[in-house]
């Protein structure tokens, strides 16, 4: 038995297999264009106050962590995978701006108490993980990293979705020529966890094939699990790309959630 789990704990999960080889592609999805927008709503969020301390959480190639320290704030960017962080720095040094790029797991992070912002966005980290209990330890972690009236800023899949909508058809509606394809999609209801087959090609050219699954979650969920996390404020949106605002309400036709959380 015990060598089985050893087994499993050393198999890579879909989404470590994805982002081994593919910095350069990702930063061409579609679902990646709307950082100009979505840092003008952070920079509001925070009234432009550049003495803050920023955490970008699954930063991967590092397009809102880059966009804010351009705009003359502070960013640290944690990711679990090497070649992210990789093409981050690289993009970084490009465009000469100075940011803590870190190799971190989103559950179990090094901070205490020392950010005033916290960010995950486009599912950086959260949702991803296997388990709801993963997923929560995120959660736990960036409340722990933040200060005592810091703030938590982040996207997740929206369970009201797929309830009266294909996944498949609006992955397929939004894609771009180039773009990660969708195969299959199922979505249960009993877990409401989406299970997909996603075929790619790398930035090597190597075509991939992965089974994948992602948590969706319904507000209420949301609200009770940042509750016992000693959150005050919680405030729950519609996520549209490139566009957040406290303006759009939530409704079954928002593919994502945008989560706006103060201690």
């Amino acid at each position: 038995m015990s060598q089985l789990k050893n087994r499993r704990s050393n198999m890579k999960q879909w989404y470590e297999t994805l982002f081994e080889n593919y910095g350069k592609k990702y930063d061409s999805e579609s679902f990646t264009q709307g950082t100009m927008g979505e840092c003008d709503f952070i920079e509001d969020e925070i009234s432009h106050n550049k003495n803050i301390r920023i955490l970008d959480i699954g930063c991967g190639t590092g397009r809102h962590s880059i966009e804010l320290a351009k705009r003359g704030y502070s960013v640290t960017g944690i990711d679990l995978s090497e070649s992210m962080l990789k093409r981050a720095k690289e993009k970084a040094k490009e465009q000469k701006v100075n940011i803590d790029f870190r190799k971190a797991d989103a559950r179990s992070l090094p901070f205490e108490d020392e950010f005033d912002l916290a960010i995950m966005l486009c599912e950086g980290g959260f949702s991803l993980m296997e388990t709801d209990e993963m997923n929560y330890q995120i959660l736990q972690n960036a409340a722990k990293s933040l200060k005592e009236n810091g703030k938590l800023i982040f996207t997740t899949l929206n369970a009201l979705f797929p309830l009266y909508h294909s996944v498949k058809d609006f992955i397929e509606s939004q894609k771009q020529d180039g773009n990660a394809n969708c195969e299959q999609s199922f979505f249960d209801l009993m877990t409401f966890r989406e299970y997909n087959t996603t075929s790619l090609e790398d930035d090597s050219g190597n075509e991939m094939e992965l089974h994948c699954n992602e948590r969706y979650y319904v507000p209420s969920e949301i609200s009770w699990l940042l509750k016992s996390l000693d959150f005050k404020t919680i405030d729950i949106y519609g996520a549209k790309l490139g566009a957040f605002s406290r303006k759009d309400k939530l409704t079954t036709e928002d593919f994502e959630m945008l989560i706006i959380a103060e201690r």
